[in-house]
């Protein structure tokens, strides 16, 4: 008998397999923080490996009391590290004033919301590392064009640097999901670091775990330059950027002067072709923001969402912007 039944209700698939558990510890880069907060520790299958990092700070939010009083009975160190919590609902801007990075197997039913309450707390997290099912992954890490590239996708690389790392079958679960699980890790850009999401995946530690001694090969100074860099702000509004995705993906069907003809000045809500035979983002295409937006074969609305890079966002979110249209 497992010694937490695992609840439907939950989402909870615990992983059972201490090999991948220690590949997805390892992918951690302890570089720029000292705090770590684990969501969703469940059996401790995560915990035991960070409980060896004695130099950083750890803290467990677990929504499952059943779990909570296992980890406490298994790790006795954890008492007074867990905080019994729905992480969405988690303070994380009252608990934390510094850096922090954070670790889990996110339940597959919430694992958007998660990514949604990170983006919301982006000034503090620095690093993610996270199992999530893969589709999910995909989408995370997708580049425009392609058909799963969606909000997340936009979202998550306009101020992470998104990495797959490798895939996990369900058979190492308890109770086995029906799907495969990936693991990938996001890292907050500093000012002046373009962005960038890779699809391919690491089927070994060793690569990963070369990558973060390298980044530990950094030394105290560079901890120190990690800790004072500034992090990578969007040139907009990014309230209102974030409004332009949402509402441009949820009519992604639709080009952009169609989807988002709330937001444009009268006159622009005109149909169009897409555009064809012009190469590169918008802010390669235009000087100060001057591109003829309606222009059947280079406007940016004669478009549809998932053709638009994170930079053509942050350009058309300041065209909105000057006519006052972010409502």
């Amino acid at each position: 008998m497992y010694p937490v039944n695992p609840k439907k209700s939950l989402g909870q698939h615990f992983l059972a397999d201490r090999n991948i558990a220690a590949k997805i510890t390892r992918a951690l880069s302890f570089d720029g923080y000292k705090h770590l907060l684990e969501v969703g520790p469940g059996t401790g299958v995560l915990t035991e490996y960070l409980l060896e990092k004695r130099d950083i700070s750890l803290r467990l939010v677990e929504i499952d009391a059943e779990s909570a009083v296992y980890l406490k009975e298994r790790y006795p160190e954890t008492k007074g590290m867990i905080d019994e919590e729905d992480f969405l609902k988690y303070p994380l801007s009252q608990k934390y004033t510094q850096p922090l990075a954070i670790i889990g197997n996110f339940p597959y039913n919430i694992s958007s919301q998660i990514f949604f309450k990170i983006l919301e707390n982006k000034h503090l997290v620095k690093e993610v590392v996270c199992m999530v099912q893969k589709e999910v992954a995909g989408r995370i890490v997708a580049p425009p064009g392609s058909k799963v590239y969606g909000i997340l996708s936009v979202l998550l690389q306009a101020y992470y640097n998104a990495e797959m790392l490798f895939t996990v079958p369900p058979q190492v679960f308890v109770p086995p999901p029906k799907v495969t699980s990936a693991v990938i890790r996001l890292t907050r850009r500093l000012e002046g670091e373009k962005g960038k999401a890779v699809r391919a995946g690491r089927e070994t530690a060793g690569k990963a775990d070369q990558e973060a001694a390298g980044d530990a090969g950094q030394g105290a100074t560079g901890k120190a330059d990690q800790e004072a860099a500034v992090y990578a702000k969007l040139p907009c509004n990014e309230e209102l950027f974030f409004k332009v995705v949402k509402t441009a993906f949820n009519q992604r069907r639709k080009m952009l002067r169609n989807s988002l003809s709330r937001f444009l000045p009268a006159g622009q809500g005109k149909s169009g072709n897409n555009r064809t035979g012009k190469e590169g983002g918008l802010a390669e295409r235009c000087e100060g923001g001057r591109e003829p937006f309606n222009d059947p074969a280079t406007g940016l609305l004669s478009l549809r969402p998932e053709q638009l890079t994170v930079e053509d966002f942050t350009a058309l979110t300041n065209y909105i912007g000057s006519y006052g249209r972010g409502r």
